[in-house]
């Protein structure tokens, strides 16, 4: 395999890491203050927060995770050169996390901004997840090299069970702390 296409697929697994948690994690924020009935200011204010504070964390997860590799590579003996950049590796990872993080947020935002007052916000939000989730379990199906329906399911299935719970814990949690 030509060193560049490697690399490629170095970072697009990277954008796949990146972007199944940026929309699993956001998600399962918007899902939690649903089920606890929070308004839509507050559940953008979370949603928000989690989105920059646990996409940084990610990306630097993913750069100090990759520069450990090498440094332990390089401690062996090991060439280094053909590895994926730590920096690289660390913002496509944080990148993809705030654009596929961002599509749970997206029709609260809308909602806000354009002064519409939808009604069922959370069920589009469900429709635009489920999309990027498809979405990302394309692009891990052809990443890994495995059959596309595989790939959008793990990931439709993965976000399904996440913010699952998150909303009955949200539910459970809000029914509790206010009685």
């Amino acid at each position: 395999m030509p060193e560049k296409t490697r690399h490629i697929e170095d970072y697009l697994s990277e954008f796949v890491y990146g972007g199944i948690d940026g929309a699993v994690t956001t998600f399962a924020v918007v899902a939690g203050a649903t089920g606890a009935g929070f308004e839509a200011k507050i559940l953008l204010v979370l949603g928000f927060a989690n989105l920059i504070a646990d996409g940084f964390s990610m990306g630097v997860g993913s750069y100090l995770s990759t520069k450990s590799e090498q440094q332990l590579l390089e401690k062996h003996g090991k060439s280094t050169a053909h590895s994926p950049s730590s920096v690289m590796n660390g913002l496509m990872t944080y990148a993809a996390f705030i654009l596929i993080g961002l599509v749970p947020l997206l029709a609260y935002v809308i909602d806000m901004v354009f002064n519409l007052n939808l009604d069922n916000l959370f069920g589009l939000a469900c429709l635009l997840t489920t999309v990027a989730f498809t979405g990302i379990g394309i692009l891990k199906s052809r990443v890994a090299e495995t059959s596309v329906i595989r790939g959008v399911s793990e990931t439709v299935i993965l976000g399904v069970i996440a913010a699952l719970f998150a909303y009955f814990v949200g539910n459970v949690l809000e029914r509790i702390i206010v009685t």
